[in-house]
């Protein structure tokens, strides 16, 4: 702590005082709430609502919410909360993030705040980061919350169109930040109102904070249909790149050197995360396929596919970036280890990995939907979150979420030594002493974890120990089926347990052991099924009486195994808690923070330590070349461990380097997703309008006169004579709709007797005509309905192209650096262009469906435009991608190919600019 601190304080000091009066008054209450009886307390709720609804705020009611919530929580689940947990859940009504360490009771902290905010009537979003955790957490939790009358949802992946809408309308809602982001995009791609199933985003409580706003941050969420079928380019991409010569560079200064004669094909730059053809490269591509010159745009398929071959075979690494699993590419989240389901890497790379691994190369996919978690949670009126580990990450969250973090302190001082970090010269001499500190700590049967960034390093770490003949466990993505079990019993005497990052597993490490394992073991030999033991072990109410039974049997095991561990317990305290050994540095501080925070939990004993080399990946990559060349200088052997603080601090200062990149690749792509949000609000806005029942009637006369008066003019604007041919250009976007092509037929000496207003008057009252016959031949109530469906098809399918165009923009914007222009300031101006030409697209295709429509009137026919999926990948359904127009040679007054009858320059002009 430096000298100002101590003098002033920290933040946090100061407003933790702030805090206090309000955590004395909760405490000073609860005498007066134990006196209640149920039924007393259960009546505090309808009194908190009516005093909310006549005019009370939330502030108002937040020390007897709380202490009536806290009174419940201690009758329904055993559990007090306690002052830290109160100052916790003061916090995360502020819309702040608490900062608490593992084991704290984040999940009885979460419903202090929102039954406080449920009062509101407005319903509050609980978000986790993963099923089992919503399932457990709104079983278990929302005892607490029906007691005092409210209702819970549960939003998670399976539960069905009903089912979620009416998990929405609960007073509190629990689900995972997917299904949360999902079912807000899907919202917005419905065509009836009683689709929807979100009903606005008043306070979002965030779980695990860090790992969802900021890890997963970097992956937007895509809602995609089938596109076109996936061609054999793929393939035969591949089979050209394994041919290949590649050559990897770890650059330190940014700089990359590469000669005019290098010996490679491609380049593979690890810091940089790129791959780039060489000359030599270039030249062999040029030959295998037949093309004169790769660089033109006519072969800019086959230069993307071949990229994108080149990059799954330099950069992305099997057991690391993914695995194969059933035939099947599954991605590996870098932050946790876990496999993610129904992920897919986007731009074809998936296909290219998957044709590298010889099995089934899916289709190629178009996106439906898409929004990242940034402008998502930035929905809420109200935002919080709760994660041990946050601070590191101040910055971001301040500038991306306006969210600032608070540090609680722990309810017991925390009696963890955090030993400092041995660094040794290289993997060899790190992977020794690792060896021997595990088997030194096995010896007196102190328990150890073992935590690797990788699958590929959790084996390795196995292979050596096996040969010491040292038993363990091994958690990592391959066998994520038995975590719970393996996580639960990691803190038993003598036991050895290797894992992968253990960011936000959500099981405690219980010293001795952990009885609720045991006692599910003992239901399991007992002949239940698994899903008979899940709902005996679970929190939701139930009268079938062989779950009551099944619950019986489980309460009487786990109490009698308490009892037996208990001794077990002392006797690993006694030799010094769980030891948490990291075998190397993790690009973020933040996740070395948590696995160091799986020790030490409510006051247990604990320790833990790094193992470093100078030839991890993040020293490599982004240490100080001084040091490497300082440890052969004094001749280091390769056995003997550095202590040296300047290492520490270069240790350091190479993860903030890390975390700053990651952290300005984010805000990047968040610059860029911003100029879409602006888009996406105004569609979505513009759907929901429609979708509420808004009369279109005067909309679509307005679209009218707005398409004819300015289809009109820009063709006979500009002539100072007007003309026959002047006149059928003007007006070809309308014969065949609004009247015959061989009406209005006018010569030139007709047109020089009338005013251009006058012309305009003429065909939009013809116009006009149309479409009343159109509303008289079908009635009222079905031409509403019809003018509903169209637009919102229409809007759907140009909007879906106007994604993929803003992409395709967004790919060679970059370029437009090197002309000094900033890029994002040029894709604000173009993809507004773009965005606009779209919206007049939209208003002419919009009346041009309504007219030409056929409706069957003894049905209205309720058609969705495709079926979708929550995933980032693909979904079953094919839907045909926009046919790509090919470069014409077209003058800025010839005739638009699109075929709206304008002048190109006043059309497509600029969009197909903008696209080159």
């Amino acid at each position: 702590m430096g000298l100002l601190a101590k003098l002033f304080g920290t933040n946090t000091t100061k407003e933790l005082k702030k805090i206090d009066p309000l955590v004395r008054k909760i405490e000073s209450l609860e005498e007066e709430y134990k006196a209640l009886s149920d039924a007393e307390l259960q009546a505090k709720t309808p009194e908190f609502k009516a005093r909310y609804q006549n005019g009370e705020t939330l502030d108002d009611l937040l020390p007897e919410a709380f202490a009536a919530c806290r009174e419940a929580s201690a009758r329904v689940l055993g559990m007090r909360p306690y002052r830290v947990q109160l100052i916790g859940g003061i916090i995360l009504h502020q819309g702040r993030i608490a900062e608490m360490k593992t084991g704290e009771g984040k999940t009885l902290v979460a419903t202090l705040p929102a039954y406080l905010n449920a009062l509101s009537g407005e319903g509050v979003h609980i978000v986790t980061v993963n099923d089992y955790l919503a399932k457990r957490d709104s079983d278990w939790m929302g005892k607490v919350y029906r007691f005092m009358g409210l209702t819970v949802g549960l939003v998670i992946h399976g539960v069905d169109a009903k089912g979620k809408q009416a998990a929405y309308n609960a007073d509190i809602t629990y689900g995972t930040n997917n299904e949360f982001g999902f079912d807000y995009l899907r919202d917005n791609m419905a065509i009836y109102k009683a689709e929807l199933m979100q009903r606005g985003h008043a306070f979002a409580i965030v779980d695990e904070v860090d790992s969802i706003l900021i890890d997963e941050a970097r992956t937007p969420l895509i809602i995609s249909g089938m596109g076109e079928q996936s061609t054999q380019l793929y393939t035969l991409a591949d089979n050209f790149a394994a041919g290949l010569k590649g050559m990897t560079v770890a650059t330190v200064d940014d700089k990359e050197e590469e000669a005019e004669d290098i010996d490679a094909d491609y380049v593979v730059n690890e810091k940089a995360r790129a791959v780039t053809l060489t000359a030599r490269g270039i030249a062999k591509a040029e030959k295998a396929f037949n093309v004169e010159n790769l660089a033109d745009p006519e072969n800019s398929t086959l230069s993307h596919h071949i990229n994108q071959a080149i990059r799954a075979r330099g950069l992305m690494k099997r057991d690391i970036d993914y695995v194969v699993k059933d035939g099947e590419v599954i991605i590996v989240d870098e932050f946790t280890g876990r496999l993610m389901y129904g992920r897919r890497y986007n731009d074809g790379l998936h296909q290219a990995i998957e044709a590298k691994e010889k099995v089934t190369v899916a289709r190629e996919s178009k996106t439906l939907a898409t929004i990242t978690f940034q402008n998502y949670f930035r929905l809420y009126k109200k935002l919080s979150g709760m994660t041990g580990t946050a601070k590191t990450e101040e910055e971001e969250f301040a500038s991306t979420y306006q969210l600032d973090i608070l540090e609680i302190p722990t309810n017991k001082p925390l009696a963890r030594t955090d030993h400092p970090d041995e660094v040794y010269k290289n993997v060899k001499g790190k992977y020794n002493a690792i060896v021997k500190q595990i088997a030194a700590c096995h010896e007196k049967g102190q328990p150890v974890l073992v935590g690797t960034t990788s699958i590929e390093k959790s084996e390795l770490i196995s292979k050596l120990l096996t040969k010491q003949g040292i038993r363990h466990n091994v958690l990592n993505a391959k066998n994520h089926e038995k975590e719970a079990e393996i996580v639960a019993q990691a803190g038993k005497f003598g036991s050895v347990t290797v894992a992968t990052n253990m960011a936000g597993r959500g099981t405690d490490i219980m010293l001795g052991g952990n009885a609720e394992y045991l006692a599910k073991n003992d239901l399991r030999k007992a002949g239940l099924s698994d899903e008979m033991i899940a709902e005996a072990t679970g929190f939701a109410e139930t009268d079938n009486q062989d779950i009551l039974k099944a619950r019986k049997m489980f309460s009487e095991a786990e109490a009698k195994y308490k009892a037996e561990l208990a001794p077990e317990a002392e006797k690993v305290r006694s030799v010094g808690g769980l030891f948490i050994l990291g075998t190397e540095r993790h690009e973020s501080r933040r996740i070395d923070n948590q696995l160091r925070g799986r020790a030490g939990r409510q006051g247990d004993p604990g320790e833990s330590r790094f193992y470093l080399s100078m030839e991890d990946d993040v020293m490599r990559l982004f240490g100080s070349e001084r040091m490497q060349n300082m440890m052969d200088t004094l001749k280091i052997e390769d056995d003997m461990p550095i202590d040296a603080k300047v290492l520490s601090n270069a240790i350091e200062n190479a993860q903030k380097k890390v975390e700053s990149k990651n952290f300005q690749a984010r805000k990047n792509t968040l610059e860029y997703d911003d100029v879409m949000n602006v888009q996406r609000n105004i569609i979505y806005k513009q759907r929901r309008q429609v979708l509420d029942g808004e009369n279109m009637a005067q909309f679509i006369r307005s679209l009218i006169h707005r398409w004819v008066e300015e289809s009109v003019r820009g063709h006979l604007g500009e002539s100072k004579h007007l003309d026959a041919e002047s006149w059928q250009q003007a007006t070809a976007p309308f014969r065949g709709l609004f009247f015959a092509p061989d009406a209005f037929q006018y010569s030139d000496e007709e047109l020089s007797k009338k005013k251009v207003e006058d012309l305009i008057e003429e065909v939009e009252t013809q116009a006009l005509a149309v479409y009343d016959a159109k509303e008289n031949a079908l009635g009222d109530e079905l031409m509403r309905e019809l003018e509903r469906v169209m637009m919102l098809r229409t809007v759907d399918e140009y909007w879906m192209d106007h994604i993929d165009a803003m992409q395709e923009l967004k790919k060679g914007i970059v370029l437009r650096a090197y002309a000094q222009t900033n890029p994002v300031d040029a894709y604000k101006k173009e993809g507004f262009e773009m965005f606009e030409g779209m919206i007049q697209a939209i208003q002419e295709e919009t009346i041009r469906r309504i007219l030409t429509a056929r409706v069957q009137t003894n049905e209205v026919k309720r058609e969705r435009v495709a079926k979708v999926t929550g995933t980032s990948g693909g979904s079953d359904e094919t839907l045909k991608k926009a046919p790509v127009r090919k470069a014409v040679k077209i003058g800025p007054n010839d005739p638009c190919p699109c075929g709206s009858g304008k002048k190109y320059k006043k059309c497509c002009y600029l969009k197909d600019k903008a696209a080159q």
